[in-house]
């Protein structure tokens, strides 16, 4: 039988937002990576995991994920962890592999299924979808995503402030990732475009320390890393539009 690689999306920290079929997934797989930086500390894909399957069948696998400089060091850590995952399969099958978010939307389980399409021949990959960021942050925060015929705009802030501010000026709804460490950027940019009083930011969503606040509070302090943006689409109040 051919060995299974199956990414599954365990949410964005809340262990109540990860599917049943996920914690299905989970538990039917032989064994559950979840990647860890190289320093060891607990990542929220590892604690969410815990919630469902045993300890012992999960095996952490170190990814270079905090490591945004040195190409050559980032490459060696994947190429590691692409050979331990890939042994893991010839060794046992069925690897589900727990990436926070979605398996499909910046996530880690993208680049290790290229890698492990290359060396494991015959691989099987699937994923099973997770909840976003932007989903749960638009939930706590009473956010509409998207209305009628309105576009919505994802932008990862570590692509720069300015890709952020061009998606600001444009229609719709406009969600920045990844922009905890350019949080005087993000706030001049929602400022110059006129759309810091409808939008939100959050944190550690649905974890002991979630922040959930007001863009108009952003004072240019670093916030986390992983902190989500919604600035809402600019709306004339009135409900609905053609579907």
């Amino acid at each position: 039988m051919s060995s299974r690689l199956i990414g599954v999306g365990v949410g964005p920290g809340d262990p109540e937002l990860v599917t049943v079929k996920g914690v299905n997934a989970l538990r039917a797989a032989d064994v559950v990576v979840v990647p860890v930086m190289d320093t060891g500390e607990r990542g929220r894909a590892e604690a969410t995991v815990l919630h469902y399957v045993p300890e012992e069948k999960v095996v952490r696998v170190v990814f270079a994920l905090n490591e945004r400089s040195d190409r050559a060091r980032r490459e060696a850590a994947w190429d590691a962890a692409g050979e331990r995952v890939a042994g893991l399969l010839k060794q046992y099958g069925s690897v589900a592999f727990a990436t926070i978010g979605d398996p499909n939307v910046y996530s880690t389980f993208t680049y290790l299924a290229q890698t492990i399409g290359e060396v494991v021949p015959g691989v099987v990959v699937e994923t099973v979808p997770g909840i976003t960021a932007m989903q749960d942050l638009a939930a706590r925060s009473g956010a509409v995503l998207t209305e009628g015929t309105e576009p919505l705009t994802l932008v990862p802030v570590t692509a720069g402030a300015a890709v952020l501010k061009d998606a600001l000026n444009g229609p719709g709804t406009v969600v920045a990732y990844k922009f905890g460490r350019q949080a005087r950027e993000v706030a001049e940019a929602l400022r110059e475009t006129g759309r810091i009083d409808d939008a939100v930011w959050g944190s550690a969503l649905g974890l002991p320390e979630e922040s959930v606040r007001s863009a108009a509070e952003l004072d240019g302090a670093p916030l986390p890393y992983l902190s989500t943006l919604i600035a809402p689409a600019r709306r004339d109040g009135g409900r609905g539009g053609k579907l």
